[in-house]
């Protein structure tokens, strides 16, 4: 067993239930499509990550992708206790450095969560702040529960009451580069995927979605 973790959450890819604020602009189909398209960019940017991974699925066990890495469900009530548990249960099993990240980033890839647990190295955690609000990455060598308890979740507050708990407990943290994660067509015009796509649906013949 290796002593760093990465922790991969990932919500089970049902039509109707991913990327349901994109889905008001394009529909579910189409949001259903990119959060498929999302998952597979970020199992990519795991699968050379030579280290242990564990990927934490939203309701159920998969059995497509991540084929050599171990599986399981989320554990909580809301999304600061699933990953206070995932880190939790990671700690009781030995591992030292984690890091935890989403799957709805176009622009992870395997150099910055290599970089996330090299900067572990010299803080006791680490983020990638997102460009909403929140963040896509967190690291930590212990677990500091009060980072996922009574946050703001979903809204614009959540990085800087991350940062306040952290700055008010002296806990040092290292942050990575600001990027964009998709919960909206704005935020999917925007991103690296967005050319992917209306090439896809030009081809196919609809690109009436990106109209608006």
């Amino acid at each position: 067993m290796s002593k760093e973790l990465l922790i991969v959450f990932v919500k089970n890819s049902v039509l109707g239930k991913v990327k349901t604020r994109l889905a008001k602009d394009i529909g579910n189909d189409a949001a259903f499509e990119v959060y498929k398209m999302l998952v597979s960019k970020t199992e990519q940017a795991t699968n050379q990550i030579a280290i242990d991974k564990h990927i934490y699925f939203s309701d159920t066990n998969e059995k497509t992708g991540w084929h050599h890495d171990f599986k399981t469900i989320q554990q909580g009530h809301d999304l600061g206790e699933r990953m206070k548990n995932a880190f939790k249960d990671g700690f009781e099993k030995g591992y030292q450095n984690i890091v935890l990240i989403g799957s709805d980033l176009p622009d992870i890839s395997e150099e910055l969560i290599n970089k996330s647990f090299e900067v572990l190295k010299t803080s006791d955690t680490v983020f990638g702040p997102a460009e909403d609000g929140g963040y896509y990455l967190v690291g930590m060598k212990q677990l500091h529960e009060n980072l996922f308890k009574n946050m703001p979740w979903s809204t614009s507050r959540v990085f800087e009451e991350t940062m306040n708990v952290l700055e008010s407990q002296s806990i040092s943290v290292g942050l990575l580069e600001t990027l964009n994660d998709i919960d909206t067509l704005e935020d999917l015009k925007n991103s690296s995927i967005y050319k992917i796509y209306l090439h896809d649906k030009i081809h196919n013949g609809n690109n009436r979605i990106f109209t608006k």
